[in-house]
């Protein structure tokens, strides 16, 4: 189930709940008990870091259209 994170007008605190992606609009009262809070946009991470799925750059240089190979 997707968590989504809001912020409390009222007292600043930001939290996350789970809820079914039909309900994530739906209004959430913080911790605390306020009813004035806002839907935060948050980014998504699936597995894993970019970082760590991302190619290792390849030895040797060059740049331009063709990665350096046809301007030797």
């Amino acid at each position: 189930m997707p968590r989504y994170e809001y912020r409390c007008r009222t007292c600043g605190d930001t939290f996350e709940l789970s809820r079914p992606m039909a309900e994530s609009s739906a209004p959430a009262a913080c911790p605390a008990g306020h009813d004035d809070t806002v839907k935060l946009l948050s980014t998504v991470a699936v597995g894993g870091s970019a970082a760590a799925s991302a190619p290792a750059p390849g030895p040797g240089g060059g740049g331009g259209c063709c990665g350096g190979g046809c301007c030797g």
